[in-house]
């Protein structure tokens, strides 16, 4: 009945929210908390040196940047400065020229000493004081399909040799018959001497090489002089009077005179006419061995230029003309 005691019309009870005791509670807790705290006391202090990390400063005084001014150099010392730095590359570069020619030196030294490749040709006795100049082994350097043709070649060059020796002893033959066949004695003395080396150095050897490294370039140059060899061979075979020859017209126009002489002279003019036709039919065969190679003379300007161009001594001179060019072109600044 006491809920029915309350009157509906009356003023309400003003009720105050922070009298709520939980509120009260939380308020008075705080309020302590705060009023026990003393920022001046030791132990705040310790607290709060702890917790508070002071900024760290420069260790000395700043200063204002200042910006330098800019100089521009002038042309004689930018011109200075260029000659220099290639001056100093010039001496950069001979100094590992010399260092490469010198390792190089050294390469072919130890080279020499452990290999057993020595020059064997000519065959010399060892007590002889000339040394041979040249190595020549067939079987080694030669590969098998070229060992025969180049064999060939070199009995050929042999017989050529035998050939200008018969050529002198017939032109002696003759000058002895006739005085003044004197001519045609000393400039078969001249031919023996010139054309037996020549031979060997400008055809021989060339195919010597073209058939050991392949190359191009000396197949071009035994095609080249092998061809004037055989022009020289028909020539010889013709034998002009008074060319050191004891070729055909030589020996037939002796034939009134000595038949001893001009038979010795027709031998002479029979093996020079035999050196003209093997040597066009060996020609014929280096010249079908050269097509199956694949050789060309693209390749061979090739080959001739890449020679050129590593040759020490082409390289030394191009270097002292570049650099006698370049200073000459600063001295005139």
């Amino acid at each position: 009945m006491s809920a029915y005691d309350t009157n509906p019309f009356a003023d309400p009870v003003d009720v105050n929210p922070f009298q709520d005791p939980s509120v009260t509670q939380l308020t008075h807790a705080n309020q302590g908390g705060l009023d026990e705290f003393n920022p001046f006391s030791e132990n705040s202090r310790l607290t709060n040196g702890a917790q508070t990390v002071p900024a760290t400063q420069p260790a000395g005084p700043s200063q204002p940047a200042v910006l330098q001014p800019s100089v521009e150099p002038t042309p004689q010392a930018v011109a200075s400065a260029a000659q220099a730095g290639l001056l100093q590359q010039q001496e950069e570069l001979e100094r590992k020229a010399a260092e490469l020619e010198r390792k190089e030196r050294e390469l072919q030294n130890n080279a020499a000493a452990f290999n057993p490749r020595q020059n064997n040709w000519p065959p010399f006795p060892k007590k002889c004081p000339i040394k041979p100049c040249f190595y020549q082994d067939f079987s080694a350097d030669i590969p098998a399909d070229y060992q025969r043709i180049c064999k060939m070649l070199y009995y050929l060059w042999m017989f050529h040799s035998v050939t200008l020796l018969l050529n002198l002893l017939a032109c002696l033959a003759w000058f002895t018959d006739s005085p003044q066949r004197g001519v045609d004695f000393g400039l078969s003395i001249l031919w023996f001497i010139l054309f037996t080396p020549c031979a060997f150095l400008c055809w021989y050897r060339p195919i010597y090489k073209a058939f050991r490294s392949d190359s191009s370039f000396s197949f071009f140059v035994f095609f080249f002089v092998f061809f004037c060899q055989i022009a020289i061979y028909i020539i010889q075979a013709v034998g002009i009077p008074g060319w050191g020859d004891s070729g055909w017209i030589a020996a037939l126009e002796e034939t009134r005179g000595n038949w001893a002489v001009s038979i010795i002279m027709m031998v002479v003019a029979a093996f020079f006419t035999l050196c003209a036709v093997l040597s066009l039919f060996l020609l014929k065969r280096v010249h079908s061995l050269y097509r199956r190679t694949g050789a060309s003379f693209q390749r061979a300007q090739e080959e001739f230029s890449q020679g050129i161009l590593t040759n020490r001594n082409f390289q030394n001179a191009a270097a002292g003309a570049a650099s006698s060019a370049a200073q000459g072109a600063f001295r005139g600044n």
